[in-house]
């Protein structure tokens, strides 16, 4: 009982660890129609600063970590602004265009940061709280886990409740599914789309620092390693639903985990068949829309 307790908690520690990269993934390509390969940047990015900024406050600390977190968003969304303001701006409704920028802004990032930072990965440390671990019916969960899924939660009710309850939230809705109509009220919708980039941004900085965190290491390769992650979840919840995207992460972690105890070690093949016999059967997804 213990054991399946601490797989399926470990599954959904893991699926939140995937939402919260896949979310800015899903909410980006659901809003904009821009299938952003430079997405995992966006996390790398974050990460490193973030560790960084915990390095210089002192990496044992609960502020440090939070405040890592902060600036791991800033750091993303700023990323994520330059990179629709001088890259995906001119390219709206030209994809195969969109998909190489980014394809190569990915590419470009992942040497700019081992420049930087190296090619070897760097170890980190956080609070000793996250390296204990906290007992469920008998199964000992990583504490990790908790803050992973406390994250996700937290990401999820504020992107739901800005795009359906905010002013702007609605006038981005709106833009999308009437442009001109809304350019003719006198509102910039341009101005809107980069904010939906700053968010799935954000959403990507602090899904880096967790990241990072979970893996207890930071790297140059870390975005592209975890972005293949959140392309299967986003594809298998549904192109452009959150909602989706939340309920195929869980199901793809939970999987995985199972997969790589019972049938040695098989969960990312498993889950790659998850995604073929999706594609087969409901090519829009769990929760996609016909376009």
């Amino acid at each position: 009982m213990s054991s399946i307790v601490l797989i399926l908690l470990t599954g959904v520690g893991l699926g939140a660890l995937y939402f919260l990269v896949a979310s800015g993934l899903s909410l980006i390509y659901g809003l904009m129609h821009v299938l952003n390969f430079a997405h995992g940047a966006f996390l790398t990015l974050s990460a490193f600063i973030g560790w960084q900024v915990a390095q210089a406050l002192g990496t044992a600390s609960w502020g440090s970590f939070l405040v890592s977190i902060l600036v791991g968003a800033v750091v993303g969304a700023i990323f994520a602004t330059l990179t629709e303001l001088v890259l995906i701006r001119p390219l709206y409704e030209r994809h195969i265009e969109q998909v190489l920028v980014t394809v190569g802004l990915s590419f470009a990032a992942v040497a700019l940061f081992e420049g930087i930072w190296g090619t070897d990965a760097v170890n980190i440390a956080g609070p000793s709280w996250l390296k204990g671990t906290t007992e469920v019916l008998g199964a000992r969960i990583p504490n990790t886990y908790w803050i992973l899924m406390l994250a996700a939660a937290i990401v999820l009710v504020a992107l739901v409740l800005f795009l359906k309850k905010t002013r702007y939230g609605m006038i981005i809705r709106a833009g999308v599914e009437n442009r001109s109509m809304v350019t003719a009220l006198g509102i910039d919708v341009r101005k809107s789309f980069t904010l939906v980039f700053a968010i799935g941004g954000a959403a990507a900085g602090i899904g880096g620092v967790l990241a990072m965190h979970y893996t207890t290491f930071v790297s140059a390769h870390l975005g592209q390693t975890l972005l293949i992650f959140a392309f299967i979840v986003t594809v298998i919840g549904g192109l452009g639903s959150l909602t989706g995207a939340a309920i195929a992460s869980v199901l793809v972690a939970v999987l995985q985990q199972f997969a790589n105890v019972y049938l040695s070690g098989t969960g990312d093949f498993i889950v790659v068949v998850l995604l073929a016999v999706v594609l087969l059967v409901r090519p829009t997804g769990l929760m996609g829309r016909k376009a």
